[in-house]
């Protein structure tokens, strides 16, 4: 498969997929190897990591096992990730698509709602969100979702532009073909590959406003992420550093495969490689 061949050929997105199965395979693997609850208490406080074989990543200053939360933690961080990036890519896609394609008064309209949202930083417009309507996990990943999708809507927009006018929208257009169907139908088929490969920068955004949130306090307290975990360590950040530098240590190796992961993407959607 030619898309497969120009995916591998490239080392670092060969290393982020590898990177990503890891990650996959830790959240598929919480409930077997820690099959109680990752928030309970498990030993004694401040145990440093490979000390104690009950307890290889060490236990956190409620006496928690870090690996629990690290391998649950990964359930979270993915879900968040995933269903963030779902939320943030529809709205987009749905917005940008009307915009590219119909112009005139309607793009003016949606262009200066997206330059609206774009006016507020990302965290404080989630901070906004999450003050108003509490910090459930749930609310968090809609949230984060409802902060991201100005930029997956210029993409849209722009590629719609480019595409509205080509011979296949004309034909469709001369066949009674209706918008709808030839916004969804015809021309998003043919603009999604860079949308698809901007998903994956929302869905790393999305696992680090979460851990900044929980870092924070205002995320949820009752469900094991990594950034919780953070959190918990930074009242004993200069003597046990290790409780917030484990899951710091997930985070940068889950972005950074997502990020790998992406490129990788890039490089193999980019018709420009492919004529090489």
């Amino acid at each position: 498969m030619e898309f497969a061949k120009l995916y591998f050929r490239s080392p670092s997105a060969v290393i982020g997929l590898l990177l990503f199965i890891l990650v996959l395979a830790m959240a598929a693997t919480a409930d077997w190897l820690y099959p109680r609850d990752p928030l309970a208490l498990a030993g004694r406080p401040l145990i440093w990591p490979f000390s104690n074989p009950r307890f290889l990543l060490g236990t956190d200053n409620s006496g928690r096992d870090i690996a629990a939360q690290i391998f649950h933690g990964a359930r979270i961080s993915l879900l968040i990730g995933l269903v963030a990036t779902f939320i943030s890519v529809m709205i987009g896609i749905t917005i940008g698509a009307f915009a590219g394609y119909y112009g005139s008064w309607v793009d003016t309209v949606l262009m200066r709602v997206t330059e609206a949202f774009q006016t507020l930083p990302n965290f404080l417009l989630l901070l906004v969100l999450v003050a108003v309507f509490g910090s459930t996990i749930t609310t968090v990943t809609v949230a984060i979702g409802i902060v991201s999708w100005p930029a997956s809507a210029r993409l849209t927009r722009a590629e719609f532009l480019s595409l509205r006018n080509r011979e296949f929208v004309q034909a469709g257009r001369t066949l009674g073909l209706k918008d709808i169907k030839l916004i969804f139908g015809e021309i998003l088929p043919n603009a999604l590959p860079p949308v698809i490969v901007y998903a994956s920068v929302v869905m790393a955004v999305a696992i680090l406003l979460e851990s900044a949130l929980a870092f924070l306090k205002l995320s949820d307290p009752n469900v094991a992420s990594w950034g919780n975990l953070i959190g918990a360590g930074r009242d004993v950040l200069r003597v046990q550093w290790y409780v917030s530098a484990i899951p710091g240590i997930a985070i940068l190796v889950t972005v950074l495969a997502v990020s790998l992961v992406g490129q990788g993407l890039n490089d193999a959607l980019n018709p420009r490689l492919k004529s090489r």
